[in-house]
């Protein structure tokens, strides 16, 4: 039986070319569940830029997007967003219907997901790690001073992805971001 196959998304999933991943999806839509996202994560692909991962702790709910997978199988929807991501280490995450999850997140995309009569849905799971690998919570401030100390190819990744974040996008860190000067040199 062909299951109905949601994909989340909420960062750079929405707007950069997805090649065969965007061949087995159909359009984007913006009335997702409500999750805490945040830029929080540290990415090594994207010279040091903080990049959009759901944040339980440090994150601030959006309604995220959305959209059918055109697979009849949950491994298939996972791999095609496997493939359209370029860390080969990136971990997914599932909703079925059978499983419980203690997590916030999952509780309320779980709502979601019935409300919408989905059998699954999947997303990128890769963690914050702003705190490990910088030895301090994440905060407004630390995020603004580790950017500025980024090198100028850094800055201008971590300025190209903030800004180009989809517009429901809105967390005070880019909201701060988008009018301090950071990426400037002192």
């Amino acid at each position: 039986m062909a299951k109905r196959i949601a994909i989340l998304g909420w960062g750079s999933l929405l707007r950069e070319d997805g090649g065969d991943f965007d061949r087995w999806r159909d359009e984007w839509r913006f009335d997702g569940p409500c999750v805490k996202i945040e830029f929080s994560r540290i990415s090594k692909t994207r010279l040091g830029a903080l990049t959009l991962v759901v944040d339980i702790e440090d994150g601030v709910t959006n309604t995220v997007a959305w959209c059918m997978s055109k697979r009849k199988s949950a491994q298939d929807a996972v791999a095609d967003l496997g493939a359209e991501k370029v860390l080969k280490s990136t971990r997914y995450e599932a909703w079925f219907p059978a499983i419980r999850f203690p997590m916030m997140t999952a509780k309320t995309i779980a709502v979601w997901a019935t409300s919408k009569k989905l059998d699954v849905v999947v997303w990128t799971g890769l963690p914050s790690n702003f705190s490990k690998k910088l030895n301090q919570p994440v905060s407004l401030e630390a995020a603004v001073a580790y950017l500025k100390r980024l090198p100028l190819d850094g800055k201008l990744k971590a300025a190209e992805y903030i800004w180009r974040a989809p517009d429901f996008v809105t967390t005070p860190l880019r909201a701060a971001m988008q009018v301090e000067p950071w990426f400037g040199q002192d």
